[in-house]
């Protein structure tokens, strides 16, 4: 038996236990504009930790790293409002981060906002007119709910793309952590964030930060010719779970696909993850998510949780590295542990603001 036959029958047995899809949301019109002040003052956002009775308390995983107090994350204060110029109206502020993920300098990775938001998320309409004036692959919402959490202070946790709202997101979650640290000044090197997805651990380690996702175990369906017309070239096998991952046999033709987005829009998945042998990394990847308003995701955690478990059965060990090429580009450390996969990478402030919606 070959090793990609070996890999369809191994990943075949672990199908029952697959994540179900992301639901969708209909985006709004944007906003106005953020105000952004560029890193070098580096001022340190207020965000209250008072316990907040709306957020999740569901049972969840694991670490068991030592912690402040959630107290200390944060001080409390009240939102402020501000007019908008020319206008009555009010606005609240809220302060906000920009965050180059799977990055180790500014202008690589995939760049998401955080929104730090007080007291409850505000109503869904306009956390997506937030997202549409970002207009990055997602911002991330980050709700501090002065709980623990096994020890670790636990922070409710949002992903919009520009778009609709989506169930799992690495590089914005990755972003949300370091956000915390590096632009409020939290002293913990481990949180829990509560998502749609569950209760997800993210710890820190020097400057590398690692993600605890769930593993995502695709269905193997039949090949079409309409794959490969969207992507330009051969596909050897297709898996579906929340995305379509097609496997290709030459990482060249990852770096030269020519993308057919309107083809795209009629395959199967939310998005579209293309992956093939590397050299230099265990295997390379391009993720394309024309459904959701971003045509190609720069780097794309959460694609990484459905090809880890496939490559790792493939090269039979558990330890990767990746490397996504677009054209800024990015690297994920990953280990396979049963059903999760642990993502690792590097993080980079670029900007902190105030947002005036």
């Amino acid at each position: 038996m070959s090793k990609r036959a070996a890999a369809r029958a191994s990943l075949s047995n672990r199908n029952e236990n697959a994540p179900s899809s992301t639901s969708k949301r209909a985006a709004k019109p944007p906003a106005k504009a953020a105000k952004v002040t560029r890193i070098a003052a580096k001022p340190k956002a207020k965000l209250n930790t008072k316990p907040n009775a709306k957020a999740s308390t569901r049972p969840a995983a694991k670490p068991a790293l030592k912690s402040e107090p959630a107290s200390k994350v944060a001080k409390k204060s009240k939102p402020k409002t501000a007019k908008s110029l020319g206008s009555t109206s009010q606005a609240v502020s809220r302060p906000f981060c920009i965050v180059d993920a799977f990055a180790s300098r500014p202008g690589t990775g995939n760049p998401a906002a955080v929104v730090l938001v007080e007291g409850g998320y505000p109503e869904d309409e306009q956390l997506q007119q937030i997202a549409a004036e970002f207009n990055l692959s997602e911002t991330a919402f980050v709700l501090a709910t002065g709980q623990k959490h096994k020890g670790l202070p636990l922070m409710g946790l949002r992903w919009f793309t520009p778009t609709m709202e989506i169930d799992l997101c690495g590089h914005a979650t990755m972003a949300a952590m370091h956000a915390l640290q590096a632009g409020v000044g939290m002293k913990n090197d481990a949180v829990i964030f509560d998502t749609r997805s569950g209760k997800l651990p993210v710890t820190r380690q020097g400057q590398l930060i690692t993600l605890d996702f769930p593993a995502i175990i695709g269905n193997q369906i039949k090949v079409t010719s309409a794959m490969s017309a969207a992507i330009g070239c051969p596909v050897e096998e297709a898996y579906l779970a929340r995305d379509l991952m097609l496997v290709v046999d030459n990482r060249r033709y990852v770096y030269e696909i020519k993308p057919d987005f309107a083809a795209m829009m009629t395959l199967p998945g939310m998005g579209v993850a293309v992956t093939a042998p590397g050299s230099g990394h265990d295997f390379v990847s391009r993720c394309f998510f024309p459904k959701s308003g971003v045509n190609e995701d720069p780097v794309t955690g959460s694609a990484h949780c459905m090809m880890a478990p496939f490559w790792s059965v493939l090269l039979r060990r558990k330890n990767l590295s990746a490397h996504q090429v677009s054209k800024r580009g990015g690297e994920i450390l990953l280990e396979v542990r049963d059903d999760r996969v642990l993502l690792s990478g590097h993080a980079v402030l670029v900007a902190v603001g105030t947002l005036m919606m």
